[in-house]
């Protein structure tokens, strides 16, 4: 039996152009709601409300969210302590990605904190990114 080389999985939402999965972010102040069209781009928005989310800020799910915007505050940051929660919660709260890498840094002023994280699709296997600079 020959063995087929090269098959792509694909979502069967992603087919259907007329079908928008969830909701874009960063919202704007035009289109309020920016609809995803794709599972990947859908992923990528549920990544970054993870990790713009206050624990506590979301209804019915108190121990949702890295909570970064509270860090912009603190004197000493623990990087590895928040490499550890953002992995802790991107693999509780997003269970179709597998995290790659997830670095952190400072500046050298200490005014700004640099993350970046690279994931797989656990779809189809691809892997994509995301980098997010506060100060």
């Amino acid at each position: 039996m020959p063995i087929i080389q090269g098959i792509k999985r694909i979502n069967p939402l992603d087919i259907n152009k007329n079908v928008s999965i969830g909701v874009a972010f960063p919202l704007d102040e035009t289109n309020l709601f920016k609809s995803t069209q794709t599972e990947k781009e859908q992923i990528k928005s549920n990544l970054i409300n993870v990790l713009l989310t206050e624990q506590g800020e979301r209804v019915n799910l108190p121990n949702f969210g890295v909570g970064l915007k509270n860090l912009l505050f603190e004197n000493n940051i623990n990087l590895p302590l928040l490499e550890e929660k953002i992995n802790q919660q991107i693999n509780l709260y997003i269970p179709n990605v597998s995290l790659a890498n997830v670095q952190t840094g400072l500046s050298e002023d200490q005014h700004t904190i640099f993350i970046s994280i690279v994931y797989r699709y656990l779809l189809d296997n691809s892997t994509d990114s995301i980098q997010l600079n506060f100060n």
